[in-house]
């Protein structure tokens, strides 16, 4: 054999061992593998798979008496009772849900009350007038491990396959917070007379809270598509949102959300700056994606789930400041959605492989506890 061809040889397996090693981690793909790899199935000190074989379970509710209510995307409502013991039939079955690309049954949060009056709020996804996409928060009574009773309290948020936002939460004013997506239409951010690319602030009863800078439900706009809300030590509320996407992805951003300001969306992106709007605390850069979902905190460091970035996300603040970004589990368990403080303290995360855009384990989808003592 020649020396040239034994060069070529050479330079041949080299350029194979370097992807092989993860040397395209770096590059954007439109869609990232999702295969975990490690044994998460052992229960252990630092982390425990509480429940698997869901599908694309979106977000977690925790009741007083450490029962789990989890939202899967396709409209189920499933119980992991507080000895971790997930439920075989679901709790609730919504039948106007409709799943569609990022769509479906999503956000869930109890009323801070929720011992007394027994609600449970629930945002979702549904088709109107044909073919028409919409979204609505409505809120549900759960009794004797049932959830009926379904009274709209906020309807015909835009909609649409993608950017429907999702997640809803009570704040420390005993408001109910909503995060929307611009649906697929950048301009509705602007729009004041639009709930789309909005952080809506509404009553228990779905009325504009007391205090709104508009006379509406809208208490922050600019906004691309929400889809983590939480509150730090000193009540101030971050939000994480996903930035542009397609060829051009990243800039995903982390805000510090305040009573009616405009975040920017379309007009400005990253670094960019324009009078009357706020560029994030930090965002993702243009060459790296998050895709950022759930959020939580836990003393003065914010969680948050990475889908695209298959990471869970700790961004350490110090005021108004994010002072490091650490990375945790990347790559190990796919898509990463919820991210939430359960009452034990502990961190609870769900994956996303069975979104579309994953490629799930046979297990999939999973609740994992995480004691964040041990990151």
């Amino acid at each position: 054999m020649s020396k040239a061809v034994l060069v070529i040889l050479f330079v041949s397996l080299a350029v194979a061992w370097f992807f092989f090693r993860g040397g395209r981690d770096n590059i954007v793909t439109e869609k990232p593998s999702s295969n975990i790899t490690g044994d998460i199935t052992a229960t252990s000190d630092s982390i425990k798979v509480v429940a698997s074989n869901l599908d694309t379970p979106w977000a977690i509710a925790f009741l007083p008496d450490n029962t789990m209510l989890v939202t899967e995307r396709p409209g189920r409502v499933r119980q992991i009772n507080d000895q971790g013991v997930l439920k075989s039939e679901p709790v609730a079955a919504l039948t106007q849900v409709k799943e569609i690309g990022e769509g479906g049954l999503l956000g869930i949060v109890p009323h801070p009350d929720f011992s007394e009056n027994s609600y449970i709020y629930l945002y979702y996804t549904y088709l109107q007038s044909g073919s028409n996409t919409y979204n609505r928060v409505v809120r549900m009574i759960y009794r004797n491990g049932q959830l009926t009773d379904e009274k709209v309290i906020v309807n015909r948020i835009p909609g649409a396959s993608n950017h429907n936002g999702g997640r809803i939460k009570f704040g420390p004013d005993i408001n109910l917070y909503i995060g929307t997506g611009d649906a697929q239409e950048p301009s509705r951010a602007q729009d004041k007379s639009s709930l789309a690319g909005k952080i809506l602030r509404v009553t228990a009863d779905g009325d504009a809270a007391p205090g709104n800078p508009f006379n509406n439900e809208i208490y922050s706009y600019g906004h691309r598509n929400v889809q983590g809300l939480a509150w730090d030590a000193a009540d101030r509320l971050w939000a994480t949102e996903h930035g542009r996407s397609g060829v051009a992805s990243g800039l995903d951003e982390l805000n510090l959300i305040e009573n009616g300001k405009n975040y920017g969306w379309p007009d400005i992106q990253g670094d960019e700056k324009k009078e009357g709007m706020v560029s994030p605390v930090r965002h993702s850069g243009s060459k790296t994606t998050w895709a950022p979902a759930g959020a939580a905190f836990i003393g003065n460091a914010l969680f948050f789930g990475g889908l695209r970035g298959q990471t869970l996300y700790e961004a350490v603040i110090n005021g108004n400041k994010l002072t490091d970004l650490k990375e945790h589990f990347k790559g190990q368990y796919g898509r990463i959605r919820e991210v939430i403080k359960g009452p034990d303290n502990m961190l609870y995360i769900t994956t996303s492989n069975h979104d579309g855009r994953g490629n799930p384990n046979p297990a999939d989808d999973r609740i994992i506890r995480i004691n964040p003592s041990s990151l």
